[in-house]
Order: C-alpha cells, then sequence, then structure tokens
C-alpha cells in the first residue's frame, strides 16, 4: 500500500477516533507539550522578540522534528505507519470537544441559566463572561466554533497531507503556542510575536479552505461568499476573518462587534451586517456546519495528496527493456 493511500486511511481513522472518542481527559498530548511549552518558556523568557523566536523553533521544531523521528522509526510496517498517522491525527484534532463543549454553552441557554452559560464559556474562548447577556454568549459560541473549525480541524488535515505526521504536530505546536504566548499581553508582546507571526502563515491554507468549504456546505453558499469577499479583510485576523464571514453569510447571521478580553473592550467590525442577530439555535446549526466543513476537508485533503501522487508516477520516467 503507498504513503499516500497509508495517509488517506490513517486520517480518515483519526478523524473517526475524534468523532466517536473526543480528547483524554488526562494526558492529552497537546496538554502535555503545552507543559513542556511552559517549560522551556520559564527558562528563555526576556522581554525581546529573538528569544521568543528561539522559543518557537525549541517547541514547534521539537514537535515536528518528534514526528519525523517517528515515522523514520515506522517506515518499514504498514500497519505501524496508518497507525501512527491515525494517532497523531486524533491527537491534533479537537472538533469534537470543539463541538461538546458549544453544545453545552447552547443548553444552558436553552434552559434559560445564563450564569450556567456565562461559567461554561471560558472552556470554549477567552472573552469576559460577565460582561455578555445570553444573545453575546451565542454569538461568542457561534464565533468560537468557525474559527476553531480551521484551527483545530482542518488546518491540522491540511499539514498532514502537506508533511504527513510532522505536519500534523508542527501545526498543533504552533497553534498552540500562538494561545500561549501569542496574545498581546504585557508579557508576552515582544516574546510572543514570533509564535503568532507563525501561527498566521501556517493557519493560512486552512483558513481559506475552511472558508470555501463552509460557503460550499452551508444553506446560503451566495451569502456566504459575498460576506468573505465584503468583510474578511476587516477583521483584525487574516485568518479568523474569512472563517468567521463566511460562516457569517453562510448561517444568515451578523457576527462581530463589541467583545471584551480581560478587561480589554474591542470594537470589532461587523461581518455580514445584512444578517439578523445570532439566537441560541444558531449555536447547533454552526455545530453541524463544522461537522460537514471538516469532513469535506478529509475529503479534498485525502484526495488532493492521492491525485498529487498519481500525478508523480504517471510523469515518472519508464525504464527501456533491454533488446536482443
Amino acid at each position: 500500500m503507498g504513503a499516500e493511500r497509508l495517509h488517506a486511511y490513517g486520517a480518515t481513522a483519526g478523524l473517526l477516533g475524534d468523532l466517536l472518542l473526543g480528547d483524554p481527559r488526562r494526558g492529552h498530548p497537546v496538554a502535555v507539550f503545552g507543559r513542556a511549552a511552559a517549560a522551556v518558556e520559564r527558562v528563555l523568557w526576556r522581554d525581546h522578540r529573538g528569544w521568543g523566536a528561539l522559543h518557537t523553533l525549541v517547541c514547534a521544531g521539537g514537535a515536528t522534528a518528534l514526528g519525523a523521528l517517528a515515522v523514520r522509526a515506522v517506515r518499514h510496517s504498514p500497519a505501524a505507519s496508518l497507525a501512527l498517522t491515525a494517532s497523531a491525527t486524533w491527537a491534533v484534532l479537537g472538533g469534537t470537544s470543539l463541538i461538546r463543549e458549544a453544545r453545552a454553552v447552547g443548553r444552558a441557554l436553552e434552559s434559560g441559566d445564563v450564569d450556567a452559560a456565562r461559567a461554561r464559556l471560558p472552556h470554549l474562548c477567552g472573552r469576559d463572561p460577565q460582561a455578555l447577556d445570553a444573545e453575546g454568549i451565542a454569538r461568542a459560541v457561534v464565533e468560537s466554533v468557525a474559527e476553531n473549525t480551521s484551527d483545530a480541524v482542518v488546518g491540522a488535515l491540511v499539514w498532514g497531507a502537506v508533511a504527513g505526521v510532522p505536519g500534523l504536530l508542527g501545526f498543533r505546536a504552533v497553534n498552540t503556542l500562538d494561545a500561549m504566548v501569542g496574545h498581546r499581553s504585557v508579557r508576552h508582546l515582544r516574546f510572543g510575536w514570533a509564535s503568532a507571526r507563525l501561527d498566521d502563515l501556517a493557519g493560512a491554507p486552512g483558513a481559506r479552505l475552511t472558508a470555501a468549504l463552509a460557503a460550499a456546505a452551508g444553506p446560503d453558499p451566495r451569502g456566504a461568499v459575498r460576506a468573505w469577499r465584503a468583510d474578511a479583510h476587516r477583521h483584525p485576523s487574516p485568518n479568523a476573518g474569512p472563517v468567521e464571514a463566511s460562516f457569517a453569510g453562510a448561517l444568515g447571521v451578523r457576527l462581530g462587534g463589541t467583545l471584551s478580553y480581560g478587561g480589554r473592550v474591542e470594537h470589532r467590525p461587523v461581518l455580514h451586517g445584512a444578517g439578523r442577530a445570532v439566537r441560541v439555535g444558531d449555536i447547533e446549526r454552526a455545530a453541524r456546519l463544522s461537522r460537514r466543513v471538516g469532513w469535506l476537508a478529509l475529503g479534498v485533503c485525502a484526495g488532493v495528496r492521492l491525485a498529487c501522487a498519481g500525478g508523480r508516477r504517471a510523469g515518472a520516467p519508464r525504464t527501456k527493456g533491454r533488446t536482443s
């Protein structure tokens, strides 16, 4: 069995594993990486971009190298290679946890328990829940589902298709580092610069694919494309903008506006201003759209990898037989 087929089967098994099992409650590989990255930060931290770049290189480079070593160790065993790809894919994907947390907040809002929804929201995003009413919480959940569909599912599948297990682990490492040190806090303004910029670069292909698939799979493809083209560039994040705008247009809702992070109020541009305000029921609609986008992304990534492999084989020079 060729490497491309092994990757396609392994990635499918990994996505199924995430769907059926979700994240482990203890000992999650991403959490282990996070603790290691925090330990490295305690050693390397300086209020300087160069030291932050070294931190990014050590942590993300280490994760990528670990993936490359693992691939080398199992290269002679198709079964082990498939198992490695499946387990790495499962470890880096977070689609089921994302949907589970979104639905938990949605259930609390549906029952009228806004306090319970506020208590649950920090499991999903970093906004100040006390500053939000029910509508604001629902909007925060839909925006988080949209953005994390790219970060926690599609982006990883894209880099897995590009670079196999090293790509999977490297992308998740970069994304995790951005969440840890990439925010513009006083401590990380310079130290986290490299992680934030690398995450922007690594996340760009997955974000565009997510936006395109949301438009294709959503209830209003034309609305998604219009919102993407008109509003994505207005978002402060080059990757969250296309994804959130496309989800907004696809679902017919209005995203963006005023929000609060860590006591800091931000006034973001409205995405798909022609849409209506987000309702509680839109959380489930966003969750279903996220699932469809994830499966479509798997099909696209596996299909492109297989097609490229077929093209390389077709273009390979043929060995001429001996003539007598």
